[in-house]
């Protein structure tokens, strides 16, 4: 039997511990690494290639969003699903886009994870139902709206805050957030926005005069 080789990507070490034992009791599955940020991931993809990898969203030093956007552009052919505790549109849309296979919460029974993990190795795209629903509903009440005016005041502070050149760690201090949160924050608006990186982000903000 080919066993499926998959990456666990979560800054949280007990939450890859569950991962891995859960996938662990299935005879088709191998967890051959981890890895707690974007930057260990994309590190760990070039020395172990991967067939899958188990990626979270929100992380320090490097998000998940970014690290998919990375790994996908060396390696188009591995599968990534995204597993997170967001569900909202914004979140949805920003995985796929940045080119993930699947997106499922930190809610779903292990065996939906299971079969997540199975289906986009086969191929296939895969979406939780509440991410699906998420997904569908944001199109449906979709508006003309400028985005900047669905970022809320805490987004848009942090907008303001990482276009003045500050970091995630800085803006914490500044804001009494931890980092996480800020990390959080930060790829809610770049959702929101449809920006991909932090030079993108100081260009709208230029152009919304909220930088110089």
């Amino acid at each position: 039997m080919i066993k499926k080789r998959i990456l666990v990507v979560d800054d949280h070490a007990i939450m890859r511990e569950g991962i891995r034992l859960l996938l662990g009791l299935q005879e088709d599955i191998e967890i051959i690494g981890e890895a707690s940020d974007g930057f260990e991931a994309i590190k760990k993809v070039q020395e172990l290639t991967p067939d899958v990898i188990i990626m979270d969203i929100a992380m320090p030093n490097m998000d998940g969003l970014e690290a998919i956007r990375r790994i996908k552009k060396k390696n188009p052919k591995i599968r990534i699903l995204v597993l997170t505790q967001h569900d909202n549109k914004e979140y949805v849309l920003s995985a796929i886009k940045a080119g993930s296979s699947g997106y499922v919460t930190k809610s779903a029974l292990g065996s939906e994870l299971v079969s997540a993990v199975r289906t986009v190795y086969n191929g296939e795209a895969f979406l939780y139902p509440t991410a699906a629903t998420a997904l569908v509903g944001g199109y449906l009440h979709h508006s003309e709206e400028d985005p900047y005016d669905t970022l809320t005041n805490r987004e848009k502070e942090v907008l303001k805050l990482v276009a003045e050149g500050y970091t995630s760690r800085q803006i914490g201090e500044q804001l009494l957030l931890c980092e996480k949160t800020v990390t959080g924050h930060r790829t809610r608006l770049m959702g929101k926005l449809d920006l991909h990186n932090r030079t993108e982000l100081v260009k709208y903000a230029i152009r919304k005069g909220l930088a110089a």
